[in-house]
């Protein structure tokens, strides 16, 4: 398994969690880039097999981008307590890692370029939550690697994207 985990201490960012409680699993899927898209986030149940809740939606013309950022989005407002976002996104796990959000919101949310930053309407209220929080850390997976919950919510965003019809389950 390839995960690039936060050490405590060595977070260039500052955004590990202590005493993490939950890791959840995140994916975005596109039918086309843009095109019908899917979401999903999973929370392991603990064996890093299995998941213990899961759940997938889905948006009619999107990109797959705003699909990654809208899986976490979706997960921290269902998962509670300290957690670990693991995603194979390095758009979503770098913008924490790296701090690229200080650096738009300091600009007023224009990226380095001076341009509007591209999907504020979910960056906004996602860094909101996680810095609210301040209990979430994030790491990244190496997708289609086998790692099995990578592996299910790879497979529920690309349902969800082509069905276009998105499903919980525990």
């Amino acid at each position: 398994m390839a995960i690039l985990a936060l050490a405590s201490g060595s977070d260039p960012g500052g955004w590990h969690a202590g005493g993490v409680s939950a890791v959840v699993y995140t994916d975005g899927a596109c039918q086309g880039n843009p095109g019908p898209g899917g979401w999903a986030w999973a929370l392991s149940g603990g064996d890093g097999a299995s998941a213990a809740r899961f759940a997938s939606g889905f948006d009619p013309w999107t990109t797959n981008q705003r699909m990654e950022v809208t899986a976490v989005l979706e997960a921290l407002r269902a998962v509670s307590g300290p957690v670990e976002v693991i995603s194979d996104s390095t758009y979503v796990v770098n913008c924490f890692r790296q701090r690229w959000w200080a650096g738009w919101e300091r600009r007023g949310w224009r990226n380095a370029a001076g341009k509007p930053v591209a999907n504020q309407d979910l960056w906004r209220p996602l860094v909101d939550e996680v810095v609210r929080r301040g209990d979430v850390s994030f790491s990244w997976v190496r997708g289609h690697a086998g790692d099995p919950l990578n592996e299910l919510v790879d497979g529920l965003a690309v349902e969800a994207a082509t069905r276009q019809l998105g499903r919980t389950g525990p």
